[in-house]
């Protein structure tokens, strides 16, 4: 089995990190190839950022299907361009945001969201509706740290994280927490000692998503909603995109 993951962003050490992480939870035999777009943001912190940030998502989602991939992981938790990668791969493709949240459901009966920047709640929020999450997610803490300070060694990132975290646990009576970033992938289980509670890495979470739904033999159902994308000419920069 071959599994792509997709950092949205175009910061290779933290695609590095996601990349071990995914490994980290692979089967034997399932191969993990982690990839960031030649284009794009170096972090995604807002609508804007996440805009951009889809179209290069689509594209390696395209090469993948030229090279044969099973399936990918879409390793932002803002999950940018998840439908429209999904018009487009034939096998299935998961958002980390989207496989924590399930995988939390499952497992307890609230979670929390623990994230960077206060301006991406919104982000948080618009996803816990769209996932029809709204009865289990008991909060969404911000830490107020840019996504690069993640990658930045010596800073207290890891040190915040793990405080809202605990918060979340003993105010917010919340059963587990999400990392709501992909540069936090390397802390799951660190988290998890320190507050004695599940801490979900979506990364993970979505890794063990694909290879479940390709081992049942299910890819992205092609009918009505992630019907292949309309032949029709697309011009200027987006030329490289027409469909065929």
């Amino acid at each position: 089995m071959k599994i792509k993951v997709i950092n949205p962003n175009t910061t290779w050490s933290m695609t590095e990190k996601i990349g071990e992480a995914a490994r980290a939870v692979a089967s034997p035999g399932t191969e993990i190839t982690a990839v960031s777009p030649q284009m794009g943001p170096v972090s995604i912190e807002g609508f804007h950022d996440e805009a951009f940030a889809a179209i290069g998502v689509v594209d390696e989602v395209r090469k993948g299907e030229a090279e044969g991939y099973d399936g990918y992981v879409v390793a932002c938790f803002g999950d940018p361009g998840l439908a429209a990668a999904r018009e487009v791969a034939r096998g299935p493709v998961i958002g980390i945001a989207e496989a924590a949240m399930h995988a939390a459901s499952i497992i307890g009966t609230g979670f929390s969201i623990i994230s960077t920047l206060e301006r991406s709640r919104p982000m948080m929020e618009h996803l816990v509706h769209a996932y029809g999450m709204e009865h289990f997610c008991r909060s969404i803490r911000m830490t107020d740290m840019a996504v690069l300070d993640l990658e930045v060694e010596g800073s207290n990132a890891q040190k915040l994280v793990i405080n809202e975290c605990r918060k979340a646990i003993e105010e917010d009576h919340s059963d587990s927490v999400l990392l709501g970033c992909a540069g936090m992938s390397d802390l799951m289980a660190q988290v998890s000692r320190e507050i004695g509670a599940p801490a979900i890495d979506g990364v993970s979470a979505g890794v063990k998503f694909v290879e479940a739904l390709v081992g049942l033999g299910l890819g992205t159902a092609k009918r009505q909603g992630y019907a292949s994308p309309l032949p029709k000419e697309y011009t200027g920069a987006f030329s490289a995109f027409t469909p065929t």
